[in-house]
């Protein structure tokens, strides 16, 4: 590991990374477009019709997926999500990707899901007003259990600007559960303010006004990419900020930049369970030739009591044993993330890859 990831950088360095990254979206930020006129919202909004359910083991997923369905009328328990999304109950993590394949490929629901990163409160209102449910990824830092900082998904229901509340469906703490619109901007940006849009297929071309410029996924990473380095400039001192760089500039291909944004977040001392949910430091560092960091990545996640139940801990390690030419090695790894959960294809493409380029 590169002894600068292991020492908070100096100020002037900072700056000097900080200036890079602005250099690098200073193109980007000319080509984003308006967004759609605002259009006069309720002080108030609530959707009816969603059940509720407490989720089982490290189910926070699949019973916010089911909820989320729920409302369109699905009717199934969280076991029937989760059969496709964990089918090992000790998976610590269902990524976003997961949940939207799940629901456009596996589920047979004619329900469909959008996965779009930079959310704002604006937009969950102006989503939830037009009878739109939304699942979002947040930090979750249950102090009163002292277990700290992990991930965890929420179905939002609905808001109260008089309150400065949202109304949310939560797994674990129970139904109807208002969070503050400050709680939600804190721990939503731990996640890049990603969120999943559920709709059906007839109010396509509704959902693609409300999203305006962030309906196409590559104009809403540059979209999130422009937020998260405005947060960074703000607070150069914000961990998160600087992860949400580096996730954007993953999205869109610059993994260098990416890879610079992802160092100055650890130095800044991220969550220690941050590998567990969010993988695009391992791509970055994959695809700039870090191998060893990526392994020091995966060995820390198996040795901290929780990451060795995440297959893409094995999966990445496989790409980096791939990268340093350790065949057989690769292949170990990423037989135990598929080993892990059958129905993560990442690990299934990248085998057969391997299988077939050495015959």
């Amino acid at each position: 590991m590169q002894n600068s990831v292991s020492k908070r950088i100096s100020f002037r360095s900072f700056l000097l990374l900080l200036l890079l990254v602005l250099m690098g979206t200073s193109m980007v930020s000319a080509q984003t477009e308006n967004p759609p006129p605002a259009e006069v919202l309720p002080t108030s909004y609530r959707l009816d019709g969603i059940t509720h359910i407490y989720q089982g083991w490290n189910n926070c997923g699949p019973a916010t997926i089911m909820m989320g369905l729920s409302y369109f009328g699905v009717v199934g328990d969280q076991n029937t999500a989760a059969q496709w999304l964990k089918p090992n109950t000790e998976d610590k993590n269902v990524s976003p990707w997961q949940m939207t394949e799940y629901v456009n490929t596996i589920s047979g629901t004619g329900v469909q899901a959008a996965l779009r990163y930079g959310g704002t409160q604006d937009l969950l209102k102006r989503l939830l007003a037009n009878n739109f449910p939304v699942v979002i990824e947040s930090g979750y830092d249950p102090v009163s259990a002292g277990q700290g900082w992990m991930g965890h998904y929420l179905l939002v229901s609905g808001y109260d600007d008089a309150a400065s509340t949202f109304l949310t469906q939560d797994s674990y703490d129970g139904p109807n559960l208002p969070y503050t619109y400050d709680h939600i901007q804190e721990y939503w940006q731990h996640f890049n303010y990603v969120y999943i849009v559920l709709y059906t297929p007839d109010r396509e071309a509704e959902l693609s006004v409300l999203l305006g410029t962030d309906w196409d996924s590559n104009q809403n990473a540059y979209n999130a990419l422009i937020r998260a380095t405005d947060e960074a400039r703000a607070d150069q001192q914000n961990p998160f900020a600087w992860f949400n760089v580096g996730t954007g500039y993953t999205l869109l291909g610059d993994f260098p930049r990416a890879a610079a944004a992802y160092d100055t977040a650890r130095s800044l001392q991220l969550p220690w369970r941050m590998t567990w949910y969010q993988f695009g430091i391992f791509e970055a560092y994959l695809q700039t030739g870090r191998f060893e960091d990526v392994l020091a990545l995966a060995r820390a996640n198996l040795n901290d009591g929780g990451g060795q139940y995440v297959e893409e801990t094995f999966y990445y390690g496989g790409l980096a044993r791939q990268g340093l030419g350790e065949t057989q090695r690769a292949l170990d790894n990423l037989n135990g993330a598929i080993s892990f959960n059958r129905n993560f294809t990442p690990a299934l493409e990248a085998r057969d890859q391997i299988l077939g380029t050495s015959g």
